[in-house]
């Protein structure tokens, strides 16, 4: 049917028909489009609010900490999977062979979406990824997960001091860090550690103020993000106190 003949019997378009699917796949939809009802979730326990998904974070690390996880069903969890996932956090954390946080939270599989980049920042694609979470999975808590005594950070600090160029493509972790390292100069204490809890802090206010999609989240309170430090000798996650 031609375009002016939709006009003519009202029918909706073929064009408009395929616009409202890839609308309704980022939950963007008007609801007079009349789209069929959204599934279950394949894990309804993971259905939080961000004060809650917070608290499950907390006690799993508690058992992390004292070596009592939970068995989990992997074999049962893997069939609810098949259809989709529902992660309850999604957490930003560094790529850091030392840190995992699947076993740092005591999770089973679905349960948390993580992005891991050295040095655990912001740029365009960990932004896509979280902001994918956010608006399409129902995801209601992001984490910047930064840990002790960070590689990345440690090089990036050495890098600034000597005025040298690192080769390949870590000038980008550099140009990506520095901010975090600058702040942090003539404070008391270690060096690196401020640095690191400085990167945490810095990238926890980029991801609250990330446009449009998570920072709309947030002023509605339906998402947030928090900032948090691994300690490499405990295995303790250290919540940072709320910069709100």
């Amino acid at each position: 049917m031609c375009n002016q003949c939709d006009k003519l019997s009202g029918a909706p378009s073929r064009r408009f028909m395929l616009q409202a699917a890839g609308l309704a796949a980022f939950g963007l939809a008007a609801p007079s489009i009349g789209l069929a009802a959204k599934a279950p979730p394949p894990k309804p326990g993971n259905v939080l609010t961000p004060e809650a998904a917070l608290k499950r974070l907390a006690d799993g690390n508690r058992r992390y900490v004292k070596g009592v996880a939970r068995r989990h069903d992997f074999k049962h969890e893997r069939e609810a999977l098949t259809a989709g996932q529902n992660p309850y956090a999604g957490i930003l954390s560094c790529a850091d062979s030392r840190i995992a946080p699947e076993y740092a939270f005591d999770s089973g599989r679905g349960d948390l979406f993580v992005c891991r980049v050295a040095g655990n920042f912001i740029n365009d694609d960990v932004l896509a990824s979280l902001e994918y979470t956010v608006q399409v999975l129902g995801t209601r808590l992001l984490m910047v997960l930064g840990h002790q005594a960070c590689g990345a950070i440690e090089v990036a600090m050495k890098s600034i001091a000597d005025g040298s160029t690192l080769p390949g493509h870590l000038p980008s972790l550099v140009t990506a860090l520095k901010p975090a390292v600058e702040a942090a100069r003539g404070k008391p204490g270690d060096a690196l550690e401020n640095a690191v809890r400085q990167n945490v802090i810095i990238n926890v206010d980029k991801l609250k103020s990330a446009s449009p999609i998570i920072s709309k989240f947030v002023a509605d309170k339906k998402v947030d993000v928090v900032g948090a430090l691994y300690h490499l000798d405990t295995g303790k996650v250290e919540i940072f106190p709320s910069q709100a």
